[in-house]
């Protein structure tokens, strides 16, 4: 194993296989005196986890699915790289917290990626927050832990890293205390923009998944084209920025150089603009509150030409509607609107629903379940239970 340098910050990336994880890979690649791979996690792509494992050389990895865990331990010894390979969460958790981490990449997608994420806040890391989620569910426990145990937080999102990037030092005292009054949250407004509303019955996983600007996951790439992406974002910023939701705009923006805005009190608009690469708030989180180059050809305004903007539609877009309103009914229907929405993702890329059966079983489940006040751990966690119990009870009604 290679000799690692002092200086070197030691990173754990959890979600090393998708695509926020090898987009951190390639940056870090391109600044290998800088930054170090202490552990690598996977769900279960034992494949590309290896691969991983062999060029970074981890001194650990971890694959969630335990089954898949003996063949991968015969490739990794028989690959002389030295990984130590654990499984499970109680893996994640593990690695999210080694004394030798500085930063942790947190981008393991959806409800999965919470404890592991708490894991590295209560350890006081630098937290890349990729996974939204683990606001969206537990925002005002969450934030506490990072207050508590003097974690960094810095947001990977592209629109959320903009709007950090936008706003003056001292915005965790509240917007308007340091003259903002709102953030402008961008939408491309993913590939069924202008698809006619009868037509969006017949939408299939692989049409929802053909992003027209941004290479993601397909849950995420599912969630932008309903638009929930945009209203889990809106949910994470309230958070992120100490906000209101009234103080959070969105708009569409199909050419996604505009990432976001912060909108100041003396009509100021401080805008940051982009290629649409992942790599660029990676690199920047990676370096806060220094430089890097990421890899990202630089933004060319007169091939750009014009960018246009318009208002979301709700009736197309009615999960931006339900993601605002258990914003506003507050405590645990965020984690019930989450996984309600797990739910229905997966089951339309299963093929057991429609596209428009999505908003369906999370406003079923938003109705059949009462919000509590989201004071602790079990209380969210309990209700991410229970929504996702509701909401398989939904899809067999919709798929007859």
């Amino acid at each position: 194993m290679d000799i690692i340098n002092s200086d070197s910050r030691g990173i754990t990336i959890l979600g090393s296989t998708g695509s926020i994880g090898v987009n951190t890979l390639d940056v870090i690649k391109r600044h290998s005196e800088r930054f170090h791979v202490v552990a690598l996690t996977a769900h279960r792509d034992s494949k590309r986890l290896f691969q991983q494992c062999v060029e970074f050389q981890p001194a650990f990895a971890v694959l969630v699915d335990a089954e898949k865990a003996p063949g991968l331990q015969q490739r990794l010894e028989a690959s002389g790289c030295g990984t130590q390979l654990l499984t499970g969460v109680e893996g994640l958790e593990r690695v999210a917290a080694l004394a030798e981490v500085d930063y942790v990449m947190a981008a393991i997608v959806g409800a999965a990626g919470l404890l592991p994420t708490l894991a590295a806040v209560r350890a006081g890391k630098r937290i890349l927050l990729a996974n939204k989620e683990a606001l969206v569910m537990s925002g005002q426990l969450f934030m506490k832990e990072v207050h508590d145990h003097g974690a960094q937080l810095l947001p990977i999102d592209s629109e959320h890293n903009a709007v950090y990037q936008c706003l003056p030092v001292g915005f965790e005292r509240g917007l308007s205390k340091v003259g903002v009054e709102r953030i402008v949250l961008t939408a491309s407004g993913g590939p069924f923009r202008d698809t006619p509303l009868e037509a969006l019955r017949e939408v299939t996983p692989e049409q929802a998944c053909a992003h027209p600007n941004w290479v993601m996951g397909r849950k995420i790439s599912v969630d932008s084209a309903t638009m929930m992406n945009k209203g889990l974002e809106v949910i994470e910023a309230c958070w992120l920025f100490n906000t209101q939701p009234d103080q959070v705009d969105v708009v569409l923006h199909p050419q996604s150089v505009i990432h976001s805005l912060a909108v100041y009190a003396d009509g100021s608009v401080l805008a940051q603009l982009g290629n649409p690469d992942m790599r660029t708030p990676i690199a920047h989180a990676l370096a806060w509150p220094e430089r890097l180059s990421s890899g990202v050809k630089p933004l060319d305004l007169i091939k750009v030409a014009r960018l246009d903007f318009d208002a979301p539609d709700l009736d197309r877009f009615p999960c931006l509607r339900l993601a605002r309103e258990a914003l506003e009914a507050g405590g645990t229907a965020t984690a019930i609107l989450n996984a309600a929405n797990e739910v229905a993702v997966a089951s339309f890329l299963q093929k057991r629903i429609a596209f428009m059966d999505i908003p369906i079983v999370i406003d079923s489940t938003l109705e059949s379940l009462d919000s509590r006040p989201a004071d602790s751990l079990d209380v969210v966690l309990e209700a991410d239970r229970l929504a996702r119990q509701i909401a398989h009870q939904t899809l067999p009604r919709l798929a007859s």
